[in-house]
């Protein structure tokens, strides 16, 4: 069966076999492991997965690439192959069923590049969180969501709350077909128990927040944060001298203990009733 790539799914198959090991490597990958593959694609790290004796369910939008995977991997008792949009599938039931038939499973995949920042959120924020989260995503993105002050950013404050991340390795554009315009970059997210790890925080806040914050980057948070909030402007000057941060201090230069910081400190004017 001849396989041409879909550009409206994203499609870019690894072809560099050598990439194949520094995934299952990364992803921990031990015999019996409830793996989550999100878009197989032809089925090449699929079949390593399954060589390292991984129990995989793959999850494949494109019908002709199931039909095609049916026929060469089809066989294997370690193997589910489910039609469908990841999208689709995490936010329904069958997900449900999965994680609690599988509550220590993985995800492993070489996702779209325009897919990346929703398909982490909905992992990431899932109840059934995974264990271990290891993708191949575009270089600049995965570059962007381990930042640190003063390089800050929304997608890597978001992320760095749920989980550890961490760049294993960087992968060039020649090691797939068709070759796309940018490289990539193997990803390793491992989830953090957010409600043992930050139980004093309010979640809701804090996303409130740091939205606030990023809301016009270029901006000041001594500029951003009155707006969002409706709260005087010289509560959080106070807010900000006490953490001894400067006033001209912007989004992209706090760490993540500082945006919790802030959001504790933002909780408590609301306790007090200052608006």
């Amino acid at each position: 069966m001849d396989i041409k790539n879909k550009k409206h799914l994203g499609q870019n198959f690894l072809r560099d076999k050598n990439v194949l090991n520094d995934i299952i490597q990364a992803a921990e990958i031990k015999p019996s492991d409830p793996v989550l593959e999100i878009g197989p694609g032809k089925g090449v790290l699929t079949a390593a997965l399954l060589q390292a004796n991984a129990k995989v369910t793959a999850i494949e939008k494109d019908p002709q690439l199931v039909e095609f995977l049916q026929k060469h991997l089809g066989n294997n008792p370690n193997l589910k192959i489910i039609q469908g949009d990841i999208r689709d599938f995490l936010k329904g039931e069958n997900y449900k069923k999965y994680t609690l038939q599988n509550p220590e499973y993985k995800v492993v995949g070489n996702i779209p590049y325009y897919l990346t920042s929703y398909l982490l959120r909905l992992l990431l924020e899932s109840p059934q969180q995974p264990s271990l989260i290891v993708l191949m995503i575009q270089k600049e993105v995965a570059q962007r969501i381990i930042a640190q002050p003063p390089k800050m950013n929304l997608l890597a404050v978001s992320v760095q709350y749920y989980s550890k991340p961490g760049i294993i390795k960087i992968v060039p554009s020649q090691a797939f077909s068709p070759q796309p315009k940018v490289d990539s970059a193997i990803i390793k997210l491992i989830p953090i128990d957010t409600n043992a790890n930050l139980k004093d925080l309010d979640k809701t806040l804090f996303f409130r927040v740091v939205n606030a914050g990023f809301s016009h980057p270029r901006k000041l948070l001594l500029n951003n944060l009155p707006y969002n909030f409706k709260i005087p402007k010289i509560k959080f000057q106070e807010i900000l001298e006490q953490m001894n941060l400067p006033l001209n201090t912007r989004a992209q230069n706090l760490s993540l203990q500082k945006w919790e910081n802030l959001t504790n400190k933002i909780a408590s004017l609301f306790n007090k009733n200052i608006v």
